[in-house]
């Protein structure tokens, strides 16, 4: 079985890849692994690497070495391949989806913790053509996610604090809602949104926790759909919201397990899928046909941290 790096030398705040290669070296030498390292060279090189991986047919094993980027482009191309599996070597900023193991989230900075460890389907969210491992999220939360990039290049914000930065600078300059038409299933809703975000990881924008009930490998997705609302309201719903406790504010927030979520607005849409965004008139949701299987240290849990 092959054993590939897949290193995004531009993820987090320092190139990483010495560290990555000596890992593999490690791995080699003292496990007898076949190991290779392969570095990304432009946006999307992970996902091209791991489709031309998988495509083979052989066992291989893939290290998404980068952020929740890097490791959403991984699973773009190793999904649906029954010889493929991945994991996560955690270089990123925010590292949302590792959050979701708890206390295991450690273990996964060092690959002598999972070259051999457990592999276990994941659902996936499918969005306009493209996969989301974690949280598929639109209107405010999508617009700050947007933004974060470039609080990101401040030496002075890091993670959560980046993610905080563009939250204020949304909420103090921008509107928060936009007027949508909404469909949960069958369901038409039409009006003005905060945002319509579907879950099937718990966290995203550095720790955010909009819907603590999801699980990664249950066939569900949780889609959390906020309504309008002031300035004074959306600062005062933002703190429950983050730890997970918006369903307590039913006025402002349903939570709907619709299979197709579809949302069309008259102005672009922006939508962030595992933390990279793009613009549409109109975003189609659901539950994808593929699963993507992952590795992880033993005994692991996607879902350690679920309530």
């Amino acid at each position: 079985m092959r054993h590939v790096f897949i290193i995004n030398p531009k993820a987090g705040k320092r190139d990483q890849a010495a560290r990555i290669y000596a890992m593999a070296d490690r791995l080699r030498e003292g496990r007898g692994l076949d190991c290779t390292c392969m570095l990304t060279e432009r946006p999307g090189g992970a996902e091209a690497i791991a489709r031309r991986l998988a495509e083979t047919g052989e066992p291989v094993r893939l290290y998404a070495c980068g952020g929740d980027g890097t490791a959403s482009e991984t699973a773009n191309g190793a999904a649906g391949f029954p010889n493929a599996a991945m994991t996560c070597i955690p270089t990123g900023t925010g590292n949302d989806l590792l959050k979701n193991f708890g206390p295991d989230m450690g273990k996964f900075r060092d690959a002598e913790n999972l070259w051999d460890g457990d592999v276990f389907p994941l659902d996936l969210i499918r969005c306009n053509g493209r996969l989301c491992i974690t949280i598929a999220c639109n209107g405010i939360d999508a617009r700050v996610a947007e933004s974060v990039h470039r609080f990101s290049a401040s030496p002075l914000l890091r993670g959560r604090g980046a993610y905080l930065a563009s939250v204020a600078a949304n909420f103090l300059f921008k509107g928060i809602s936009r007027r949508w038409t909404v469909w949960l299933d069958e369901e038409r809703l039409e009006g003005e949104f905060a945002l319509v975000s579907m879950c099937n990881g718990r966290y995203y924008g550095g720790g955010s926790m909009p819907s603590p009930e999801a699980r990664m490998d249950d066939g569900i997705l949780h889609t959390v759909v906020v309504k309008s609302m002031g300035r004074m309201t959306f600062a005062r719903l933002f703190g429950p919201y983050s730890d997970g406790k918006a369903a307590s504010y039913p006025d402002l927030v349903r939570v709907s397990t619709a299979r197709t979520v579809r949302i069309r607005g008259e102005e672009d849409i922006v939508t962030c899928l595992d933390g990279e965004c793009f613009r549409s008139r109109e975003v189609v949701m659901g539950l994808a046909e593929k699963r993507l299987n992952f590795f992880g240290p033993k005994g692991c849990s996607p879902n350690a941290t679920a309530r």
